[in-house]
């Protein structure tokens, strides 16, 4: 099978995985070509198709994802077919002036700039400030806007060893492009001043300060009253009303008095449900359960909706102690589930009283277990949803995992029932059936046409091993064997484009990239294949040290599987 999909000498839609279409448009950082982009975005957007859960424009791509069961994929592609021969709308976007601090603490490269330059600081300040940036898009952080055209002259590459920690507000070079950091993080590029403005604001409508095809002025101000000190005040302002918006709900009746208190939050426990979708053209990561499956079973078992937050914990489960009686499902990972010290069988609803201790013991099979209360955990939604994204710190409690001493407020007692609330015992283990790894399978896409047919071969021949830097954005894999031609048969390397949930991406090292709940909406290495739906919540059983096989599969092949685990589901 091929993905190349349909094709003609303007673009091109491939598959990304059974729950994604991807339109292509010519391979150049070009502000035509991305407005083409944006408006085949917009236009589809606008059509609110069913099942269609995002719509993402990049440099010269569109992005859709959806529901696989509920969309037919042959009207999303003749929808983007429609979209792509209409005259793209001439949209300039808004023009935003981003004040910004040069140098010193603000921007400690600046002279380094300057040095690759040959030009005085002076002179590259005037250069970045000279010109007005386009935003091609938005990826890597949430509100993180990649824009250009740098000045061929101060276009200094990224650092050859990046930071480990860049300040919110930090402005950046990295080649041709600029860019404004939104929250402290990782990252390469080399820093040249500083902003006070907001670029994310989870609270704000719109979240982001930037969107696709704004254009963005860089205006030089003085540093009074001192940056850091303005920063720091509007970081605890924003704590603050944040605050205050989470006890307004409580006070308003958004939250019920039923809660549990984290005695031990466990190796890695986080609030998860449906995830954060409709902003990934934000940057924003849609997270969720690693194991939706186990996700959804324990929620049916408690009665309540799919959409509920469960808590997912990870290899080493955390001691909870529930202030009200509370029914409970544990499911997923058997990590010896103890309530009040008696054994509690996994996959299935147990009544707990006041006072009760819910406690985890050894590993016994599978890596993240996942635990619903009747109610759901009540903390209040960030973007439409309450998982927790902890590189961008959204949702759950702070945008981080359970501590000590935290207090979990839950919904109401449930009066009517969920998904399925007669159900008392799951219809499917998600844990993995061969202890030690798993064989998932793929389809090719969408950027398959960078690889031979032997990458192909060596992809389904070789078992990998699931590295320790692995976390739930993403699986680094070591292979058995080494790749027999890295290289990609296009010149020049990848533009940055859209990243999908099972993307198989494949580096100039060779060492695939299993991309997961939490992956960056954007990626600069092509995804040679996207595992299925169905076989993610098996990847999402897996530990450093498991193994994977990959298997090629059809677009056929993947709803028909999805669709039996579908309907063995409603059977239970």
């Amino acid at each position: 099978m091929t993905s190349v999909g349909i094709r003609d000498s303007e673009f091109g839609i491939r598959d990304a995985g059974d729950s994604a279409i991807l339109l292509e448009l010519a391979p150049v950082i070009d502000p035509d070509v991305n407005a083409r982009a944006i408006a085949i975005a917009t236009a589809l957007r606008d059509q609110g198709l069913a099942g269609v859960r995002d719509v993402i424009s990049t440099y010269r791509s569109v992005a859709v994802h959806f529901d696989p069961l509920t969309s037919d994929v042959d009207s999303l592609r003749n929808a983007l077919r429609a979209a792509a021969a209409s005259p793209p709308v001439a949209a300039s976007g808004s023009l935003i002036e981003v004040p910004v601090a040069y140098g010193g603490e603000n921007g400690p490269d600046l002279d380094e700039v300057a040095a690759f330059a040959k030009l005085p600081a002076q002179a590259v300040i005037d250069r970045h400030c000279g010109a007005e940036y386009r935003v091609f898009m938005l990826g890597f952080l949430p509100g993180f806007a990649y824009m250009g055209t740098v000045d061929g002259s101060i276009a200094a590459p990224r650092k050859a060893t990046p930071r480990t920690r860049i300040p919110a507000g930090s402005v950046g070079i990295a080649g041709r492009q600029t860019g404004v950091y939104p929250r402290p993080s990782p990252g390469g590029w080399q820093l040249i001043g500083r902003t006070w403005l907001d670029v994310f604001d989870p609270i704000r409508e719109p979240p982001s300060l930037f969107r696709a095809g704004d254009r963005v002025k860089f205006v030089p101000t003085g540093n009074d009253p001192p940056l850091a000190r303005t920063l720091e005040v509007r970081a605890e302002a924003k704590s603050a009303t944040h605050a205050a918006s989470h006890e307004g709900l409580r006070h308003r009746g958004g939250m019920s008095d039923r809660s549990v208190t984290v005695v031990r939050p466990g190796l890695f426990t986080t609030i998860q449900d449906g995830g954060r979708w409709g902003y990934q053209d934000q940057g924003v990561p849609v997270s969720g359960p690693m194991d939706r499956h186990a996700h959804r079973l324990a929620n049916a078992l408690v009665g309540n909706p799919s959409s509920a937050a469960t808590l997912e914990a990870t290899l080493l489960g955390p001691e909870l102690r529930f202030d009200q009686p509370a029914v409970i499902a544990v499911t997923g990972a058997d990590l010896e589930t103890k309530i009040d010290d008696r054994p509690a069988a996994v996959d299935a609803a147990h009544r707990v009283g006041s006072g009760g201790i819910l406690r985890f013991g050894a590993r016994r099979s599978g890596t993240r277990s996942y635990m619903a209360i009747d109610g759901g955990i009540d903390v209040p939604p960030v973007l439409g949803s309450r998982s927790t994204h902890v590189v961008s710190g959204l949702g759950g409690i702070d945008g981080r995992a359970l501590r000590a001493g935290d207090r979990l407020a839950l919904g109401s007692p449930n009066s009517q029932e969920g998904e399925s609330n007669h159900l008392r015992r799951g219809p499917l283990r998600s844990a993995i059936d061969s202890p030690g790894g798993a064989r998932l399978r793929a389809i090719r896409g969408p950027q398959d046409y960078y690889f031979a047919e032997s990458v192909f071969n060596w992809l389904t021949r070789t078992r990998f091993t699931v590295s320790p830097r692995s976390d739930r954005m993403g699986y680094r894999l070591v292979p058995g064997s080494r790749i027999p031609n890295p290289e990609s048969r296009i010149t020049g390397a990848m533009i940055s484009d859209a990243a999908f949930t099972g993307g198989i991406q494949i580096p100039p090292s060779g060492d695939p990239i299993l991309l997961m709940a939490d992956r960056q909406t954007t990626g600069g290495y092509p995804q040679i294949a996207t595992v299925i739906t169905a076989d993610l919540p098996l990847a999402g059983q897996l530990a450093p040290g498991d193994w994977i096989e990959f298997a090629l599969c059809t677009r056929l092949e993947a709803i028909a599987a999805l669709t039996e685990q579908q309907e063995a589901f409603g059977a239970g």
